[in-house]
């Protein structure tokens, strides 16, 4: 085989190995919706607010079950009491200076949960990015200091809080590193960057992580999970009115 026979053949093995560990759109997103989404959770989580120059702590111990369940009970002395109940669709609050239960509902979904950079809506749907969106890779960027691929995903259905998303998921491991959420005029609403992630069950799951609302300004809200507990079976006693109205 003389030399430039050799480099032809050498050319197109190299960019068969690397064209075929180009990832389809639809693989990405899997891997995304693979490493986030649980049967069930149980953790203890921690809620750092900074908005407008001050700084404010929630703690928390919470439950979820698949797409329909989640209660959340806040544990630091301010808020120690305050209970969130999530079944079939419904946003349930208790408050024990009211010693009341109130529905969240209709506009009241998108307010700000606890002050934080989340609202209501933001923390209740755990189905999968892949059931709800059309994606395609529009091409490469250095992210958080990490070569990723960019997603950028285009909802289903109308009735999605966030008509359009982007997405930077690590090429190594598949991580969410960023995400930005856009308004149906393209507004970009809110951004997340990931800060920590452990290895639960087998898979790569995030644990911290910083959301920015950028309707408000000068504020940042950073979430962090302890004690992470995956697919492990919960009583249907947790997810109960009684449980929320003790």
């Amino acid at each position: 085989m003389n030399k430039r026979v050799f480099l032809i053949a050498l050319f197109v093995m190299v960019a068969t190995v690397v064209f075929s560990q180009t990832p389809t759109a639809a693989a990405l997103l899997a891997r995304v919706d693979n490493n986030e989404i649980y049967t069930t959770i149980e953790y203890e989580g921690e809620i750092v607010i900074e908005h407008s120059g001050r700084r404010y702590v929630k703690t928390m111990r919470a439950w979820g079950r698949g797409n329909t369940h989640s209660f959340i009970e806040f544990t630091n002395a301010e808020d120690r009491g305050t209970r969130y109940l999530r079944r079939d669709g419904r946003l349930f609050v208790y408050s024990p200076d009211t010693e009341e239960v109130m529905l969240i509902s209709g506009h009241m979904l998108k307010e700000s949960m606890m002050g934080s950079d989340m609202s209501y809506e933001d923390t209740l749907n755990n189905e999968t990015l892949a059931s709800r969106y059309d994606p395609v890779i529009s091409g490469s960027e250095i992210i958080n200091g990490r070569d990723s691929w960019v997603l950028e995903l285009t909802a289903r259905r109308r009735t999605e809080s966030y008509p359009t998303r982007k997405l930077w998921i690590d090429k190594e491991n598949g991580d969410l590193l960023r995400y930005e959420l856009f308004a149906l005029s393209g507004v970009k609403l809110k951004e997340y960057n990931l800060r920590r992630v452990e290895v639960i069950g087998g898979r790569r799951f995030p644990v911290e992580g910083e959301m920015r609302d950028l309707m408000r300004r000068d504020s940042r809200t950073t979430f962090v999970m302890r004690n992470v507990i995956l697919d492990r079976p919960i009583a249907d006693s947790v997810f109960s009115q009684r449980n929320l109205e003790r």
